[in-house]
């Protein structure tokens, strides 16, 4: 960092099991991926090229060899291995991520419907040559999957070999463990937390409010994915409570206190 401060939340190092930040690239030109790693590279560890974007984006090869010469991971999204699965073609799609020399894999079932031991047959094959992330929850509203069964399809997955799993949370972040106006299932998260090791479960979490609202929860080290390019650098500070909506929670609470006191006799002052 530029200069030190007291009171700031310690962060592992790269490369990371904990704290994960994923960037989700929807289709970044090669200039803007230059640009990015340039800024935030170093606050990155995966980037997925969301949905099937990485059928039609130029450059990929190249796009490829530039975030894993700035250290990240990156991988295709599960919505490609979907399409290749639905069209019976799973061996070209092993095939497709060893020639761009991803070592990162999703699994997922957001889409379509795979019998989740067959899932987890998959999941363990893979997992022999790479590292897999498995995915949790539909991108459908309309399918409601109970807290039991979220644990129970998450436990499974890990046991299976997947690295962490993904609590799907979409691009929108407004279904699986997010409610359609964005705000989190309490009671499912606090279900799922109980049973599965926060550590080993990546949160999708394209809002701020989201973002916030994990790191209240759990702290600076929670992963969180599907962040947009331009808030890597945000949410870094409001996992090191360098943002107002975080930054009071990692100062000592008597001084934490004193200033919020403070404040408030401000506001009262000011009414008066």
């Amino acid at each position: 960092m530029n200069f030190k401060l007291p009171y700031i939340p310690e962060r592992s190092a790269k490369p990371r099991n904990k704290g994960v930040t994923m960037m989700m690239d929807k289709g970044l030109g090669l200039k803007e991926t230059e640009h990015f790693i340039e800024a935030s590279g170093h606050l990155t560890d995966l980037v997925k090229f969301g949905f099937g974007t990485s059928y039609v984006t130029q450059n990929l090869e190249e796009k490829i060899k530039l975030y894993k010469q700035a250290g990240i991971r990156p991988y295709f999204g599960g919505t490609l291995f979907e399409a290749f699965y639905a069209r019976g073609k799973f061996n070209d799609y092993l095939k497709t991520i060893d020639k761009y020399g991803l070592d990162l894999a999703e699994v997922s079932d957001g889409s379509i419907i795979i019998p989740h031991d067959e899932k987890c047959e998959l999941i363990s094959k893979m997992a022999k040559d790479r590292t897999v992330l498995s995915e949790v929850g539909s991108k459908d509203s309309g399918i409601l999957i109970s807290p039991a069964k979220w644990v129970r399809l998450m436990s499974a997955e890990l046991e299976a070999g997947s690295w962490k799993v993904i609590a799907e949370g979409r691009e929108a972040g407004n279904v699986g463990v997010f409610r359609p106006n964005g705000t989190a299932h309490t009671l499912l998260i606090n279900r799922i937390i109980a049973k599965v090791a926060p550590e080993s479960i990546l949160w999708e979490a394209p809002q701020k409010n989201q973002q916030v609202w994990f790191i209240k929860l759990f702290g600076a080290e929670v992963n969180l994915g599907n962040i947009g390019p331009s808030d890597v650098i945000p949410l870094e500070c409001l996992r090191l409570g360098l943002r107002g909506d975080t930054f009071f929670e990692f100062l000592p609470k008597d001084f934490a206190d004193r200033l919020k006191q403070v404040n408030d006799d401000e506001e009262v002052e000011e009414e008066g």
